[in-house]
């Protein structure tokens, strides 16, 4: 199968098509989940003829399951890449502290975004209620490589902690952020009902302050 003929006239590449079929579909399902939108819609949205989507992905389940691994792998490079440079500070050694703010305002940030973010978080709401992914997708694209770097980083800042413990000090730190991110979504959508606005740089401060506390007395029970 060829790309079309549209597709030639305007001069595009395989990966301009693909790019427009990956943001034409991540809205759509989005908006209207897996089931409510067509290929027709995805394909009309992004321009492209009909068979666009079997050409490039193989079908709207292939199609569905990119668009998730395209936002997962964006969101994982932008957490580890923050780690990273925390840990790789040449004027001293990096603290506890530094570690989780910088951590938390990348695991932020970008799913805050009122574009992409939020659409991330309407398809992976959407994803939970009706799954259709395979479970390693999430593990493998996003949880798996991030809890890896920030585990050993939090091993150099905090040495005897232990690995159970760093493995429960960071689904706490997630949980919390997590939680956070939802909060924010629902006290947004309901400002005319008169509920706190919230402030995410407070909610980072709290998060970190409370986080490295809980931390290091867990330290101070292991240690003793």
């Amino acid at each position: 199968m060829m790309v079309s003929n549209k597709d030639i006239s305007n001069g595009d590449t395989e990966k301009q098509v693909e790019d427009r079929l990956l943001d034409a579909a991540e809205g759509l399902f989005a908006e209207k989940g897996f089931d409510g939108t067509s290929i027709r819609e995805i394909t009309s949205q992004a321009e492209c003829n009909l068979a666009a989507v079997n050409y490039h992905f193989g079908g709207k389940e292939k199609l569905y399951s990119e668009v998730f691994r395209r936002r997962l792998i964006a969101i994982r490079d932008i957490r580890i890449d923050s780690i990273e440079r925390v840990m790789s500070q040449k004027d001293h050694e990096p603290t506890l502290e530094e570690l989780i703010r910088a951590f938390a305002i990348a695991f932020i940030e970008p799913l805050v975004d009122k574009s992409q973010g939020q659409r991330f978080i309407r398809m992976t709401i959407r994803e939970m209620l009706d799954p259709r992914l395979q479970k390693r997708v999430f593990a493998e694209e996003m949880a798996i490589p991030t809890l890896s770097a920030l585990g050993k980083a939090m091993s150099r800042v905090c040495p005897d902690l232990g690995q159970r413990e760093t493995v429960m000090s960071i689904i706490s730190v997630v949980g919390q952020l997590m939680n956070a991110i939802h909060l924010n979504e629902m006290f947004v959508a309901k400002e005319d009902l008169g509920l706190p606005m919230l402030n995410l740089t407070e909610i980072v401060d709290h998060i970190v302050e409370f986080s490295t506390a809980g931390i290091r007395a867990a330290v101070k029970e292991k240690t003793e």
